[in-house]
């Protein structure tokens, strides 16, 4: 009898020699973008609201494809599993999301 081993992970790294994540972590001190103070603002909103627990941000993480993990940012990551949380729970339509940000990118033009 032949078991599947566990699949792990993107973010269970330890003893894999093949993950996406080849470059060490920079520690050193740094400016926020406009956009990463906004998810940040937005993240701390929902907590408080109770709208989004810590557990379900990085659950909805957790759970983005490896190659979208790879390529996003943090605060990127952040607002997908943000987006995700609020289409699960009803409060956010992604139609309603993509038609708003068709909007404003129009506005700015």
């Amino acid at each position: 009898m032949t078991t599947n081993p566990q699949r792990r992970g993107l973010h269970d790294l330890g003893r894999d020699p093949d993950h996406l994540w080849p470059r060490p972590v920079s520690r050193a001190e740094r400016i926020l973008a406009p956009l990463e103070k906004e998810v940040d603002a937005i993240r701390t909103m929902l907590g408080r609201k109770g709208l989004q627990t810590a557990d379900e941000l990085r659950l909805g993480i957790e759970r983005l494809p490896g190659e979208d993990c790879a390529r996003l940012s943090y605060h990127e990551r952040w607002l997908r599993s943000i987006v995700h949380t609020m289409e699960r729970q009803g409060i956010l339509k992604l139609g309603q999301l993509t038609a708003k940000l068709a909007a404003l990118k129009a506005r700015r033009a």
